[in-house]
């Protein structure tokens, strides 16, 4: 039980560094999706969504 408090303490002090992948592919997600409205890409991310 200890290592699991020491764990998300670890993770409360580093928050942005374990978070700026998650921000990352969000960004890139939204930025497809807004590229591939009216667009050839438009099929390809029907797709995958």
């Amino acid at each position: 039980m200890s290592f699991l408090i020491e764990f998300f303490g670890f993770l409360w002090e580093r928050a942005p560094f374990w978070m700026w992948p998650i921000v990352i592919a969000l960004l890139l997600i939204g930025g497809l999706i807004v590229l591939a409205q009216g667009s050839a890409i438009a099929p390809l991310v029907y797709t995958f969504f």
